[in-house]
């Protein structure tokens, strides 16, 4: 796909890099998750899974995670490891996953996490 005029210039397979223009023909990169008005991950390079954009680890503000001792299994993806997402005094429990030793078939997202629990993720 490629496209110009506002929307999106490339896109491709999995793998969402987005680069689009605004109407004042800025640029814009990427995916943001966002929660209680803090940007918790920014990235153009997230992995699409089962509908969940995976960014990378390295793009986290890691002063809003908290491990969480909770774990939980996919029958393909293996065993997932959660955070707690913190925003000033609010706290969303188990709200970002991550797989911290995918099976093969999930390769594609070791080193990556996704949200849910209400963290919005958008361009």
């Amino acid at each position: 796909m490629l496209y110009a005029g506002g929307a999106v210039l490339w896109n491709g397979c999995c793998r969402w890099p987005w680069v689009a223009l605004t109407s004042t023909g800025a640029l814009v990169w990427g995916m943001k998750a966002l929660w209680q008005g803090a940007v918790l991950a920014e990235s153009s390079d997230t992995v699409v899974v089962e509908g969940n954009h995976y960014f990378p680890a390295a793009s986290l503000r890691r002063e809003y995670f908290v491990p969480s001792q909770t774990r939980s299994t996919c029958p393909w993806k293996g065993e997932a490891s959660y955070y707690t997402v913190r925003v000033g005094d609010q706290e969303n429990r188990d709200a970002a996953w991550f797989y911290p030793e995918p099976k093969e078939a999930a390769a594609q997202i070791r080193g990556r996490v996704a949200f849910w629990k209400g963290v919005q993720v958008t361009e």
